[in-house]
């Protein structure tokens, strides 16, 4: 293997590991500190960078583990992919979910008062943005051209 495509292996497994990492810590920093609660589609893209994390995890401690490394790089991809889907529905572009999430926390009251008083997250109303880009437009603009570059890398490294 020559050195640009161990340098592609590297950068690929980079990407497959560090992108979902950073881009869940900014959504658990954006809800827990800055108070923006994930509605069910910030959910479904979670759930795929869930799923990358492990596998991004075995491909940067395992290098040889190439499919480990795919794998990630594939749930980015989906995650990105949900992200765009989600900043469509966000800019009404198309319709999205007909059903809202809601944060109820039952800690020894009365579950129907909780539930009834929790703030209710809609999917289509973007609750931040930055230069005019939703929260779930930037994991989009970020997540999809990055796991491209790494699959990319990843084939071209051929380990």
């Amino acid at each position: 293997m020559t050195a640009i495509g161990a340098d592609s292996g590297r950068t690929a497994r980079l990407i497959a590991l560090g992108v979902p990492l950073a881009l869940l810590g900014g959504a658990y920093f954006s809800q827990y500190i800055g108070g923006l609660y994930p509605c069910e589609m910030c959910w479904w893209q979670r759930y795929a960078l869930f799923v990358a994390v492990p596998f991004g995890l075995a491909g940067w401690f395992r290098p040889s583990l190439k499919a480990a490394t795919v794998l990630a790089l594939l749930a980015v991809l989906i995650g990105g992919l949900i992200g765009g889907y989600h900043a469509g529905v966000e800019y009404d572009w198309w319709e999205g979910l007909t059903s809202c999430a809601t944060t109820a926390v039952v800690t020894g009251g009365d579950p129907l008062d909780a539930i009834m008083s929790a703030p209710l997250i809609r999917c289509d109303v973007a609750p931040w943005d930055l230069f005019g880009i939703s929260l779930a437009g930037w994991n989009f603009l970020i997540s999809v051209p990055l796991a491209l570059f790494g699959l990319f890398g990843l084939r071209g490294a051929g380990a």
